[in-house]
């Protein structure tokens, strides 16, 4: 196996344990760079630490322009990569920092450091709770036509809820539009209430009191639904044969003992 080959598998790949390593070494990197950028914008700390936090700067564009370029030159198809979203993500991760040092007073478009922090998905093999990412994925995509059923009666429920309100309140009592009547529908069907539009009617109290009635019976329905579908999902697993360590699905090697899986 060549040397890039190998070095695809670690930096590409979470489903090794040297892989594995090099995300959590990573995570870490990019958790403290947002956090120095954070602390940079205290007065207090960007005025008397200024030095500080620029070679701190320094030092993780260094790093992350290098896993850039790393992945650049790995990559099976490096413009495939480039183009990517996480190619994208990578690269705008660094930009703001070499923009900084060309063009100053722009040192808070750092922050788009930030959604680095999405890469944290692609370790779903960190921790227990990150194990289970795979399995609310199946989960939603196997509840996505019921879930999407539902919320299509939803929204038929609260356009005539608002319809009828906006006839029976009128424009007196804050009911000035249709649109305006379907906002209160679903903020009321959803118990958030902000109080903004209320019904002052006998009439339009009572249909207010049976849009809250259905907000309640319909919060358990689409929670029902996902909770079948992760207890099916999470039912999938593949066995490692030495250690016996329940892995993903799609899950190549076994992310304990790095033994390769069988693929069933």
């Amino acid at each position: 196996m060549t040397l890039k080959r190998k070095l695809y598998i670690v930096v590409f790949g979470t489903d090794t344990k040297l892989g594995k390593r090099f995300d959590v070494v990573l995570l870490y990197l990019i958790l403290t760079s947002v956090l120095a950028i954070i602390f940079e914008s205290i007065p207090e700390l960007g005025s008397n630490y200024a030095a500080v936090f620029l070679y701190i700067e320094l030092f993780f564009t260094a790093i992350f322009s290098i896993e850039y370029l790393l992945r650049i030159w790995i990559s099976p198809k490096p413009l495939k990569y480039i183009f990517s979203f996480w190619g994208g993500v990578d690269f705008v991760s660094i930009l703001p920092s070499y923009l900084i040092l060309l063009i100053p007073g722009i040192h808070f478009l750092a922050a788009i450091r930030s959604l680095r922090l999405l890469r944290i998905f692609r370790i779903i093999k960190l921790v227990r709770f990150l194990t289970e990412a795979n399995s609310l994925k199946r989960a939603l995509v196997s509840s996505f036509y019921k879930i999407s059923t539902f919320l299509f009666t939803i929204l038929a429920i609260v356009v005539i809820m608002g319809t009828i309100m906006y006839v029976v309140e009128g424009a007196e009592n804050g009911f000035t539009s249709i649109p305006q009547s379907i906002y209160w529908a679903i903020i009321t069907i959803t118990t958030v209430g902000y109080g903004d539009i209320v019904p002052l009617t006998v009439i339009g109290k009572v249909i207010s009191s049976v849009v809250m009635l259905i907000g309640y019976a319909i919060i358990a329905v689409p929670t029902g639904i996902f909770t079948v579908e992760i207890a099916k999902a999470g039912n999938e697993r593949k066995k490692c044969e030495l250690c016996k360590h329940d892995n993903e699905t799609n899950a190549n090697y076994c992310n304990k003992c790095g033994k390769p899986l069988a693929n069933v």
